[in-house]
């Protein structure tokens, strides 16, 4: 299959053709330097990672850009509230997303910029618009983009631009969706900004939030790239300036493809502070869950669905990856002797599969059904012994091809044996050893003795048991 993403800019799925071949150009929206990113962010940073491993995985090189944004009306605010200088405030939150995205295994974009690094470009970029008439400086000394001047603004969000009122600035960095006004791109320094500023040919100020993005993908991608992604709620104001500003300097289209993730939801609500239900990744660490159970639970819904993030979703995605661990543990012990004829075709069917299924617009649903059916086929064929090694490599390596692109299974983990106690060991050693002479009244009341203790024991063929904790 052909790979096709939904693309927002025309609201239907299209064939993905890059502009330049085998090459791909994709710029993310990155964090807000300011605080911990919570879950919803890592929503959408890890359906961008499964979208960058889609495009390598059909053999794409990949340039990635994703900005840090440090600064902006946040961080200057809780900078000054901290009593601390601004690169000082918003290096730790920079130090503790890369420690997040290595912890949720998501692959590093080639080029980090941060804001405060590139606002050379961002003036060069703001003075091509002033030149052009398009920018002007109001008399609060602010810099802003006229929207009248740009007649297809508002051509991403579709907003209706006939009920606005002609002359309205917006000052902040984020307003509302019915907010249609011509929106600042440099900031005249005030009392608020404290000693946040930077010399502009407008004079000292600070640049606006959208300008950021528009001059650091021109500085590492070009006037024109393949593929923007991020969030709905970046999507106006955020992407509509974006392309605005972007399209109005350069007279080219900006992006050729628009890929926008929906909403995470905790236990069907939005996630808020004042609910108790806001929880960052150091969060959920806490509570015990690894990043890779985080991470499964993240990329199991299509991106362009709700993703409802529960804990019973954490706990299934802990039981499921355990399943798939001892799959691979099984695999690996598998000496049978046999050529892999019996699974190859088998196989090569569920790794078609999956690939058509991330191909559809990421369809990652019907690609961990590929996953599962290949685990009940491989365990299948172990259990009536006819399954060999070279088959058993076989099935490992099909999900080593998986992972390239979910990133969560650990094929190769060693997985540390759990450690149970003596007597339960005892009692489940004499269980087996009853159930091989076949009597099974005393292979029952040694079970039951086992439940007593607080644990379990399953059985599997050629006498080989396995204890869980209750």
């Amino acid at each position: 299959m052909e790979l096709q993403f939904f693309n927002t800019f025309e609201r239907r799925i299209m064939p993905f053709h890059a502009i330049q071949p085998g090459k791909v150009g994709m710029y993310t929206c990155g964090p807000t330097v300011y605080n911990f990113a919570h879950i919803g962010n890592f929503r959408a940073y890890t359906f961008e990672d499964v979208l960058r491993r889609t495009l390598e995985y059909f053999g794409y090189e990949v340039r990635q850009v994703m900005n840090l944004t440090d600064v902006d009306d946040k961080t200057i605010r809780d900078s000054r509230a901290a009593k601390l200088p601004l690169r000082e405030f918003t290096a730790k939150y920079k130090q503790a997303f890369f420690e997040d995205i290595k912890t949720l295994n998501i692959e590093p974009a080639e080029v980090y910029p941060a804001a405060t690094d590139h606002i050379k470009q961002m003036i060069a970029l703001i003075q091509i618009l002033m030149d052009k008439g398009i920018a002007y400086q109001a008399e609060d000394k602010c810099i802003y983009f006229s929207i009248a001047k740009f007649p297809d603004y508002g051509k991403l969000a579709r907003i209706d631009r006939e009920n606005q009122r002609a002359g309205v600035r917006i000052n902040t960095d984020e307003y509302a969706k019915d907010a249609v006004a011509d929106f600042a791109l440099w900031k005249a320094w005030d009392e608020a900004d404290g000693d946040v500023f930077w010399e502009s040919p407008w004079g000292k100020g600070r640049p606006g939030w959208h300008i950021e993005c528009s001059a650091m993908s021109s500085e590492y991608l070009g006037s024109s790239f393949d593929i923007h992604t991020g969030g709905v709620d970046n999507m106006f104001p955020h992407h509509e300036d974006e392309i605005a500003q972007s399209e109005a300097a350069t007279g080219k289209k900006w992006v050729n493809y628009w890929l926008h993730c929906e909403h995470l939801m905790l236990d069907g609500e939005k996630m808020s502070k004042s609910l108790g239900n806001f929880y960052t990744l150091r969060d959920l660490q806490g509570k015990g869950w690894s990043g890779r159970e985080i991470r499964w639970v993240l990329i199991g819904a299509h991106y362009r669905k709700k993703l409802n993030f529960t804990f019973d979703a954490l706990a299934q995605a802990r039981e499921t990856l355990n399943k798939f661990g001892e799959l691979f543990d099984r695999m690996r012990s598998i000496t049978a002797a046999g050529d892999g004829s019996e699974i190859f075709s088998n196989i090569a069917e569920r790794k078609e599969q999956f690939k058509n299924a991330m191909a559809d617009d990421l369809n990652t649903a019907a690609a961990l059904a590929a996953l599962f059916e290949l685990s009940r086929s491989a365990n299948k064929l172990a259990d009536e012994g006819a399954l060999s090694q070279a088959g058993a490599q076989a099935v490992l390596a099909a999900f080593r091809d998986f992972d390239r692109v979910l990133g969560a299974l650990a094929v190769d983990e060693v997985r540390t044996a759990e450690a149970f106690p003596e007597d339960v060991v005892s009692l489940a050693e004499a269980r087996s050893a009853a159930r091989k002479a076949k009597n099974f009244a005393e292979s029952d009341r040694l079970r039951a003795e086992i439940g007593k203790l607080g644990y379990a024991i399953e059985d599997a063929p050629g006498g080989v048991y396995k204890l869980k904790k209750l």
